[in-house]
């Protein structure tokens, strides 16, 4: 069996990017991270905070990333309801021509 941490890493990703089991591995995490029983006990000097700061690390960008989604999900749903706007009123030409000054 082929272990690395890559790999570990990859399932874990895998894990949360499922929408089955994602609110499930978030919680895990929160609880694992929580927890006083861990991979590495805190009380090692180093050992015991770098598995803690890792899930950490992860599970912020994950949901972050979740969230910021989400945002823009809800932004493209907002901003593509122009059904009740006649469409010739809405302007096709969106390109505006700039001049780029140089300020020191």
């Amino acid at each position: 069996m082929n272990f690395s941490i890559q790999s570990l890493y990859n399932w874990y990703r895998g894990l949360l990017r499922n929408p089955k089991y994602r609110w499930w591995v978030i919680l895990g995490t929160i609880v694992y991270i929580l927890s006083p029983i861990d991979i590495a006990p805190d009380f090692l000097p180093v050992l015991g905070q770098v598995d803690d700061v890792l899930l950490l690390t992860i599970l912020v960008t994950e949901v972050s990333g979740l969230v910021i989604e989400g945002w823009k999900a809800r932004k493209g749903e907002t901003t593509t309801s122009t059904d009740s706007i006649p469409t010739d009123s809405i302007p096709t030409d969106n390109t505006v021509d700039v001049d780029a000054v140089s300020v020191k």
